[in-house]
């Protein structure tokens, strides 16, 4: 089978794409024909050597995919061959086959097609639980999501809307805060020309907001928590902006706030009946056409070298896709 391989750590274009054998699953796992792989930032990090998950060598890259079950391990009891699954892990989504854990295996609801798939569980389901079980957004607050123009941060602007949150977009160009608006903001800043903490004062006159999403922390981390209302909640998802910030903590005192951390992938291990649960609510909402992922480009395997450079250089809007094999 063909898959891309990190054999050395180092930017994308050190990738290569090979065959490779074919992998078997163990007693808990489950083989996979990948049909299509979406692309977080997280996999830009690990092919660096800069994620907390750190794969041995040579590994093929690619979190999350969609596909069909070919084969289980004896212990696996909830798919079966033929089966259309959604999977996620540290790795091995961008190969024409790859072994999952069961646990982090699930049906796909019927009808969903697999570009749907691969694209909607990881961001959905790290911005449904950052909101819901870790801020516990109510309806009628406000919310600030930074970095709103990537994966988790769409999601987050479209679950906020759907909440009954009023959501404040921030990205750093107006092409990206359109898109924004489209999927529910009601209030946009342009981060690269506006400053974030006087659009905040003016957006809620002076009141602050209540729960900020942040998947990029660095520079922007500092002026958005001192614009936290009493009892704010800021949500530490992830530092995509390169810099983990340094906090000074009396900001917290003073604000009577709440610094929370949000770890989907671990919170699908701890907390499993609570995140299958989630995913329901998630397919649910995607079924009726209540969510959805917005797509920036599809690319074919031997370009997702070049995939991962416009992650990494912000090129992508929502969620880049990989199409391993044919996705109808």
């Amino acid at each position: 089978m063909k898959a891309i391989l990190c054999k050395a750590y180092g930017l994308p274009d050190t990738l290569t794409l090979e065959d490779v054998p074919a992998p078997v699953p163990g007693s808990d796992q489950v083989l996979i024909q990948v049909k299509a792989c979406s692309l977080n930032f997280p996999d830009t990090l690990t092919i660096r050597n800069m994620y907390q998950f750190k794969p041995t060598l040579p590994f093929s890259p690619g979190s999350e995919s969609s596909g069909v079950v070919k084969a289980v391990g004896t212990d696996v009891t909830h798919v079966k061959p033929g089966d259309h699954v959604f999977t996620f892990g540290s790795h091995g989504g961008l190969a024409e086959e790859r072994v999952a854990d069961a646990h982090a295996t699930i049906l796909l609801p019927y009808g969903m097609d697999f570009i749907t798939g691969a694209s909607t569980m990881y961001a959905f389901g790290t911005s449904y639980h950052a909101l819901k079980d870790r801020a516990r957004l109510k309806t009628g607050e406000t919310l600030l999501v930074l970095g709103a123009a990537g994966g988790v941060g769409l999601a987050a602007v479209e679950l906020g809307k759907l909440l009954g949150a009023t959501v404040i977009a921030a990205a750093s160009s107006d092409e990206k805060l359109a898109i924004c608006q489209e999927k529910g903001a009601t209030h946009l800043i342009n981060y690269t020309t506006d400053d974030l903490r006087e659009r905040l004062k003016d957006i809620t006159q002076g009141k602050g907001v209540d729960v900020i999403y942040d998947p990029i922390g660095d520079k922007w981390a500092e002026p958005a928590i001192r614009s936290l209302a009493w009892r704010g909640r800021y949500l530490v998802v992830g530092f995509a902006g390169g810099e983990i910030p340094k906090i000074p903590l009396n900001l917290a005192l003073l604000k009577g706030s709440a610094l929370v951390g949000v770890f989907w992938g671990m919170f699908t291990q701890k907390e499993a009946a609570l995140s299958r649960q989630n995913m329901q609510d998630i397919a649910d909402w995607t079924m009726a056409g209540k969510i959805s992922p917005h797509i920036s480009k599809l690319y074919s395997l031997a370009e997702a070298p070049q995939a991962l450079t416009d992650m990494m250089e912000r090129r992508v809007i929502g969620k880049a896709v990989v199409l391993i094999s044919d996705s109808e």
